[in-house]
């Protein structure tokens, strides 16, 4: 019994012994693996190991798993890079893999940006845009195809011929119209924005504008010259009228006798009243 006891006490604290041995060295590999941030963490790491990188992000931190050659190590970013998005946990952060097609997403279903050789439609990466629709290049989208679109004609023009609008006979006028939308790719081209057509008008000589602007100017001047000289012989005129009225009227001065003046009634009558 006493034997049996004994033993029964040796395999116990023989099994004590190996439990915190265990223990201990779990302690030290954790300790090893897992350093607190002052031990050394750094890049935004809240947990590290020194084999993985960062094990835990600190807040707002997205925590992200790069592969360097045949090893993954953890990183903390405050951005997913290029191919992942990021998703938000009370415990953890992370950066998940957009698909193989898409260059950037905002969910792993919707697509915001298509590596080359794809185009993008409703947040998923095509090789080939749905009917209705076009590829552009540009913007490597599928859009809607624009087809041209041109503004009322305008006007017919005054009838021309080489630039000018007399000496002839017959000649072209034309109108105009502009484009309002350009085409896309595979929109309806514009048509022609020019028409020209040929017209009549009544025929008539040209004056050459030196020459026309030298008569008009010798008119002008020869008008006013002979304004001038007209008003210069009026002037004339009547000067010599009133000096020939003048000489008449002392001629017939000369020529009749003086009046004699008529006696004053009252005068005459004054006397014989006074006799009486």
């Amino acid at each position: 019994m006493q034997l049996r006891l004994i033993s029964w006490f040796f395999i116990t604290l023989n099994f004590m012994e190996y439990i915190g041995s265990q223990h201990a060295s779990r302690v030290r590999r954790q300790g090893r693996m897992h350093p607190n941030v002052s031990q050394g963490c750094q890049g935004g790491c809240a947990t590290c190991s020194d084999y993985n990188g960062c094990l835990s992000c600190k807040p707002r931190l997205f925590f992200v798993l790069e592969r360097i050659g045949m090893k993954q190590i953890g990183v903390c970013l405050s951005s997913c890079p290029s191919g992942y998005y990021g998703t938000r946990y009370p415990d953890i952060n992370k950066c998940a893999k957009c698909k193989a097609d898409c260059d950037t997403c905002f969910t792993r279903n919707f697509c915001t940006k298509c590596k080359s050789g794809f185009y993008l439609y409703s947040g998923k990466c095509l090789e080939k845009c749905p009917d209705g629709l076009e590829a552009n290049n540009h913007t490597m989208e599928c859009t809607s195809i624009v087809h041209c679109e041109t503004s009322e004609w305008s006007p017919w023009s005054p009838c021309m011929k080489k630039g000018k609008t007399c000496g002839f006979k017959r000649g072209n006028e034309v109108r105009v119209r502009e484009i309002v939308q350009h085409p896309s790719a595979r929109g309806n081209p514009c048509p022609a924005t020019t028409e020209s057509r040929k017209c009549i008008v009544q025929r008539k000589r040209c004056q050459k504008e030196g020459k026309g602007k030298k008569n008009r100017e010798e008119k002008r001047k020869k008008s006013n010259k002979d304004d001038s000289k007209e008003t210069r012989q009026e002037s004339k005129g009547r000067a010599a009228r009133r000096q020939n009225r003048e000489q008449r009227e002392n001629n017939n001065n000369k020529t009749q006798p003086k009046k004699r003046k008529a006696p004053n009634k009252e005068q005459d009558l004054a006397p014989a009243d006074t006799a009486h």
